[in-house]
């Protein structure tokens, strides 16, 4: 009976084991799951970075939840407070307010989960990786792109953009600090990263400044607002517009001439960078601090190599 006994606390001490051998397997064999707090799901833009970021979440093998704020900054610092909560493994924030969402990232940080930022950029503190393009630089280059583009001596420009949008303001000054002899800046109108109300801010801008012949919207909803705007007022032929981000309607201005020429963002890449470097956070290694992705200024004479985007 003794040996029995005995054999039975060892039969059962191997089956804890067995057990607990498995649950931790199962454990490690869990996927990661990343989250990343959106700005909006109107945006085409945005919609790209969410494809780019489940793309590679798929690549890696990791699951991916995205949470839509609806412009609502609020909501992206609740969203993140939820996610530490639950335990992610990595959070990507594009981030609406800049300042205000920098407490939800250090309590992240405090966590122990890894945050990176994409496109909008976040002041000095703990994320990881700033992932984007380099704003100023490329409002620089479409101003010396127009100086050296420009069909008459002048050019008044009016500008659409976001005020509430930090990273809006970089392009705007970018491109307004570099602008060539003979281009002046009339104004800039908020458009508030929110299509209908750009449109409103366009009309007025073109209402105000009748001899005004051009339009700089700082991002997709202002550029489609100012686009709205020029061809309800069928202004097309006198207001030459550029801007930030292709849609389907920017590619047509393109091709009847009022869009003059559009920096695209790579905003899929972005995405994917974000998540590729959060799962490199993940397993302990390193990421670059910034992480750049190129623009390309789209004219009539390279559009072809967009139209696919939009098929």
């Amino acid at each position: 009976m003794i040996i029995n006994h005995k054999a039975r606390h060892l039969a059962l001490a191997l089956a804890s084991a067995t057990a607990l051998s498995s649950t931790a397997v199962f454990a490690q064999d869990e996927p990661r799951t990343f989250a990343l707090v959106q700005i909006n799901q109107q945006a085409l833009f945005f919609n790209e970075m969410n494809r780019g970021a489940q793309e590679a979440a798929d690549e890696l093998g990791v699951e991916l939840v995205i949470f839509n704020a609806n412009n609502e900054a609020f909501q992206q610092n609740s969203a993140i407070e939820t996610y530490i909560t639950q335990g992610v493994d990595g959070i990507a924030v594009v981030a609406i307010d800049v300042n205000g969402i920098m407490p939800a990232v250090e309590q992240a940080d405090a966590a122990g989960i890894p945050v990176v930022a994409i496109d909008a950029i976040l002041p000095e503190g703990p994320q990881a990786a700033q992932i984007g393009v380099d704003n100023a630089q490329a409002g620089a280059d479409l101003a010396a792109y127009i100086g050296e583009n420009m069909e008459s001596d002048e050019l008044s420009v009016g500008v659409v953009g976001a005020l509430n949008s930090y990273i809006q303001n970089v392009r705007r000054d970018g491109f307004v600090e570099n602008r060539p002899e003979g281009v002046s800046v009339v104004n800039t109108v908020d458009g508030q990263n929110i299509q209908d109300v750009a449109l409103n801010a366009s009309e007025n801008l073109l209402t105000a400044n009748p001899g005004m012949n051009a339009i700089y919207g700082t991002g997709e909803p202002a550029l489609m607002g100012a686009i709205a705007a020029v061809t309800s007022q069928g202004r097309q032929d006198d207001i030459s517009i550029y801007g930030w981000d292709l849609t389907e309607q920017v590619i047509q201005g393109i091709d009847e001439g009022y869009v003059e020429a559009v920096v695209q963002q790579d905003p899929a890449e972005m995405g994917a960078e974000a998540i590729r470097a959060l799962n490199t956070l993940a397993d302990g290694d390193e990421v670059e601090g910034e992480i750049s992705v190129p623009v390309t200024i789209v004219t009539q004479d390279n559009v072809d190599d967009f139209r696919s985007l939009f098929e």
